[in-house]
């Protein structure tokens, strides 16, 4: 194995068939996806389900309603999950659902499934299939970022996934990277912004304000009054209204700091952004606008793709963590092969 490419966790059941379809699942702090990996960049959806992230009985019961009847000739399910998966043991670090914590999740899935079971981070496989089939084509190296409930984001380097000890590559939602700061709000008003705690246990996590939970969090904190989806604060703000213009502006100014210096760390050319909040092409390119005034790499000279936009929304939309994920499982494949 090359030292770019990340070992995957795969677990197999007792008895399983030995080829048919792959089943691929997205599982994110809000819904739960399980489709049929086509090949290429394709999938067929099968099934959406809201995720239980409190109750372990009630994930299993959730992903097993998901499976049946359509796991008979399958190879094995992949999933694309929002949390950390540790190589050497399989146990899933999530801050979004809890009750999967600590577990050997692909293990003990494979044992309630009874098929081969593969796990790996959602951001990874988000990041794979953008390289390889999505807005990275062509790009030596490749970070993505995902912009969904929380934040996540994953390295690929000439096609191949780059992990490191404990699992741990591309994650900038996490670790202290937002500073205390006193921001404008929508009536003008200086408003002193703290470091907000993180579900993964530590504070001024990027994920405390960058995903679609943040963006909230950030207005109301901002603003007061009643609280607003974020679907909400972005329709407004493209209709011009303050106090959700100056929600937009602060999340622009505290997300691109972190993520210039991510540009900069790695050396990508291209940062294939996925999510929810990928959906608003409008706050991607004022994102994009802000990382390119801060990254080191500026000169038309430096490179051809400097005058282009840097972050780029996925190409793939929903189908990104599905398609990496049957990217993954093939990879893992190889692995126990070999």
């Amino acid at each position: 194995m090359s030292p770019t490419e990340a070992p995957c966790h795969t677990a197999h059941a007792a008895s399983h068939a030995a080829a048919g379809e792959l089943l691929v699942a997205d599982i994110g702090g809000s819904q739960l996806r399980l489709a049929r990996y086509l090949g290429g960049s394709r999938c067929e959806l099968i099934s959406t389900l809201p995720t239980p992230t409190q109750d372990w009985a009630d994930f299993c019961a959730t992903l097993r309603t998901a499976v049946k009847g359509v796991a008979g000739r399958t190879r094995g399910l992949s999933i694309s999950i929002a949390g950390v998966v540790v190589p050497d043991t399989g146990q899933v670090v999530a801050a979004n659902i809890p009750c999967i914590r600590g577990r050997p999740l692909a293990q003990e899935l494979a044992s309630l499934l009874g098929m081969p079971v593969q796990s790996s981070n959602d951001a990874d496989c988000a990041a794979l299939a953008e390289a390889r089939v999505g807005v990275g084509q062509g790009h030596e190296v490749v970070f993505g970022a995902v912009l969904g409930t929380g934040v996540g984001g994953g390295l690929v380097v000439r096609g191949q996934l780059v992990q490191g000890a404990g699992g741990l590559c591309g994650e900038w939602g996490h670790g202290p990277s937002i500073n205390e700061a006193t921001l404008l709000n929508g009536a003008g008003q200086r408003v002193h912004l703290p470091r907000f705690r993180c579900g993964c246990g530590l504070s001024g996590c990027a994920d405390t304000v960058g995903g679609a939970r943040g963006l909230e969090r950030l207005h109301l904190a901002l603003n007061g009054g009643a609280a607003h989806s974020s679907h909400q604060i972005l329709t407004d703000w493209q209709a011009g209204e303050r106090a959700a213009s100056a929600t937009v502006a602060a999340y622009v100014e505290l997300l691109s700091g972190p993520l210039a210096l991510v540009v900069n760390v790695t050396g990508a050319s291209v940062v294939p952004v996925c999510g929810g909040l990928s959906r608003s092409a409008e706050l991607i390119s004022a994102l994009d606008a802000a990382v390119r005034r801060q990254i080191l790499r500026r000169s038309r000279n430096d490179s051809k793709d400097c005058d282009q936009a840097l972050l780029r929304p996925s190409v793939l939309n929903d189908q990104a963590g599905l398609i990496g994920a049957a990217f993954a499982f093939e990879h893992g494949a190889a692995e126990v092969r070999a």
